[in-house]
């Protein structure tokens, strides 16, 4: 098969394809043949350095595939070869070929391309886990999402509305501001213009989140925690700001507020399948309605990662990138 590897650390250009051994799939597991594979912003970290996949993952990038099952492992049920599937992963989504455990596969809903298909697994699950099964967002909240033009933060956008909530969103361009209109956000803030603490105070009528969905981190953190509503919850989910983190403990206690800090790749198998059968029973209804959809951004050719990984650090991006093996 073909993969992207990360041959050093460093720059986009440490990525190259090569020909590797087509993976088989082990008990409980399936074989994909992948039409495409999400880029996130933790491959990017990895590459880095930052970020090395847990142990028995492939050495290659690639957190979520799209595709067609082409073999299944002995004690799987449920599934068949030929059939349209989303993936999460633990690494090694950048090829031709990905082997994914049976119980966090997703069937393609029939309103989506096999192909955009690949930008739901990991940005789904990080919301659904995060905002509404840890986070508690319910209908008639208002949700904080900085940064919300990336792949999470357009899935984030969407689910909060389609569950009745209020969204309000940072960004830095007129242009991201203006996507995040079109998918339903509420209150829009330029954070190169604007204190987002003081706008959503001004757009919530001083009450301020319930919940912030935060990749940010560091910087970000004492303006959450005043940003924060009574009873609010902060999750963490990156920090991209690369700052050690300060805040007024004694404003968050006085809020009875809360702190979460995540990540999706490190959590158990068993917690994985948890929020996979959480997201097919309760999200996937969504995307067969078409109150949700996948937001892409641009699609690359595999042997092309390094320009989707530049594209990704220059976060110019609004919605996924996918390669396309």
């Amino acid at each position: 098969m073909r993969a992207i590897v990360i041959s050093d650390v460093g720059g986009a250009d440490v990525l190259q394809e090569r020909e590797l051994p087509d993976p088989e799939p082990g008990h409980g597991e399936v074989l994909i043949t992948v039409a495409a594979a999400g880029v996130n912003r933790a491959d990017v970290v990895q590459r880095q350095g930052g970020y090395p996949p847990p142990r028995g993952a492939p050495d290659w990038p690639g957190l979520e595939v799209s595709g067609t099952i082409a073999r299944l492992g002995s004690g799987v049920t449920g599934w068949s070869v030929g059939d349209r599937v989303c993936a999460l992963l633990s690494g090694g989504g950048y090829a031709s070929l990905a082997v994914a455990s049976a119980h966090h596969l997703l069937p393609v809903p029939e309103s989506v391309d096999v192909v955009d298909a690949a930008a739901l697994p990991e940005a789904v699950a990080t919301v659904w886990s995060n905002v509404f099964l840890l986070g508690g967002l319910r209908a008639g909240e208002t949700l904080l999402i900085h940064g919300g033009s990336s792949g999470i933060d357009t899935m984030a956008i969407q689910l909060a509305r389609a569950f009745g909530c209020r969204v309000a969103v940072t960004a830095g361009s007129a242009a991201k501001l203006a996507a995040c209109e079109r998918l339903g956000a509420d209150i829009l803030i330029d954070y190169t213009t604007a204190d987002f603490v003081d706008s959503l105070e001004r757009g919530t009528d001083g009450t301020g989140a319930d919940v912030i969905l935060d990749p940010i981190g560091g910087a970000y953190l004492d303006r959450n925690v005043r940003a924060l509503a009574r009873h609010g919850r902060i999750m963490l989910i990156g920090n991209q700001s690369g700052v050690p983190a300060t805040f007024a403990i004694g404003r968050l206690m006085g809020k009875w507020g809360s702190i979460h800090a995540t990540s999706l790749r490190a959590r158990t198998e068993v917690e994985k399948n948890e929020i996979i059968a959480s997201v097919r029973e309760n999200v996937w209804p969504l995307f067969a309605a078409r109150q949700v959809v996948p937001i892409v951004d641009r699609r690359f050719a595999l042997a092309d990662a390094r320009l989707a990984h530049e594209r990704m650090e220059s976060s110019a991006h609004i919605g996924k990138l996918l390669l396309l093996p």
